[in-house]
């Protein structure tokens, strides 16, 4: 594991370049920050400053080193690096509230972005005009759209939102694209046609990835469920309530295996196995250990007695992170087979986690 401290303020969201020597960040306001990592040492390299509200959403084009982002002024920015200068092209959204979250699409000829007009934007570039224009989807949301995730198919976006509701949507373009090939979501697959729909949390779907075949979604709920669908066994869905505070990011690591985290402050690994069962495995943050070995009450009265102390409750937290985990991505990897992955948070910080080393580390962990 290892651990950089960036900022003061949280970090609302992040991205990595295609060879991670380069992060994207959000320091809870309207800019972006670009780090350059030199060995241990992160330097600054650049600002981008277009937007005038909050900074909501990062994604940075593998292949095409684009980045896009969005934010609460209801805007869309696509940044083209000239010269050793991003470049910002306005992407028309019609949109009438705040812009949450943007993923670009894995061909990265088109990006989705959710807002809190209860609709989905689903973005391409016209060329006849030089510009990024949106087609919707509308029907039925109900709320704000809080998460995306692309299906590897190019087609296929699945979205979180505040009605509780899971949602499997075709995001076909003709003018962009040939017509998809049939998957387990279904056959047929005209723009906008809500493919599956899923709920069973109780709350506000905060996180939502395809694995990395796409036939499987899994997302979590603020009432702290995590939950999974596999189209491959006629849309089975899996639920499982956990005793945790609420997860805000989801993954997946290998087919069958999640990880987690939100509030805890600390990765959680989840489990989906063949017979479709969806259990929990392991927290991934090995907690330091506390100096003070169990003593009896006796023995703690009379420490307390000798220091001439009141007795007060530990409030450090024994994890890397020290304030809630706002995002996880695949740092070395992919879907199908992640090696590391990274977290930011609250406390401005960055961890970088090796599952190779956390499995012989943690006692009973496997990841499968």
């Amino acid at each position: 594991m290892s651990l950089y401290n960036f900022l003061l303020e949280p970090i609302t969201c992040h991205a990595w370049n295609s060879d991670r020597t380069q992060i994207a960040i959000s320091p809870n306001n309207h800019e972006v920050h670009i780090y350059q990592r030199n060995g241990s040492q992160w330097s600054k390299v650049h600002e981008l400053k277009e937007h005038n509200g909050h900074i909501t959403g990062i994604d940075w084009a593998s292949r095409s080193n684009r980045i896009v982002t969005c934010g609460s002024d209801r805007n869309a920015y696509v940044w083209t690096l000239k010269e050793g200068v991003w470049k910002p092209t306005l992407v028309i959204l019609r949109i009438n509230r705040a812009a949450t979250c943007v993923k670009w699409s894995p061909r990265e000829n088109k990006f989705a972005v959710g807002s809190g007009a209860r609709l989905i934007s689903v973005c391409y570039f016209e060329q006849e005009n030089d510009w990024w224009v949106s087609k919707h989807i509308k029907k039925p949301i109900r709320s704000t759209v809080l998460s995306l995730d692309w299906h590897p198919n190019n087609v296929l976006l699945v979205a979180g939102s505040c009605d509780f509701k899971c949602r499997v949507y075709s995001s076909y373009i003709k003018e962009v694209e040939e017509k998809p090939s049939p998957t387990p979501w279904g056959i047929k697959m005209p723009f906008g046609s809500m493919m599956a729909e899923f709920g069973g949390g109780g709350g506000w779907v905060h996180g939502v990835c395809f694995s990395g075949s796409g036939n499987k979604v899994a997302w979590v709920s603020h009432d702290s469920t995590i939950s999974i669908a596999d189209a491959t066994r006629n849309m089975e869905s899996s639920h499982l309530k956990t005793e945790f505070l609420p997860l805000l990011s989801i993954i997946f690591v290998t087919e069958n295996s999640i990880v987690s985290a939100g509030h805890d402050c600390c990765p959680l690994l989840f489990v989906h196995d063949d017979r479709g069962v969806l259990s929990f495995s392991s927290k991934l943050d090995i907690p330091k250990q506390s100096l003070q070995r169990n003593l009896s009450a006796m023995e703690r009265f009379r420490n307390m007695d000798k220091r001439a102390s009141a007795e007060h409750q530990d409030t450090t937290l024994h994890t890397l992170h020290q304030n809630s985990i706002t995002q996880l991505s695949l740092y070395e990897g992919d879907k199908s087979s992640c090696t590391k992955f990274c977290t930011t948070g609250m406390d401005g910080a960055l961890a970088i986690w090796d599952l190779k080393s956390l499995e012989a580390s943690v006692q009973g962990l496997r990841i499968y």
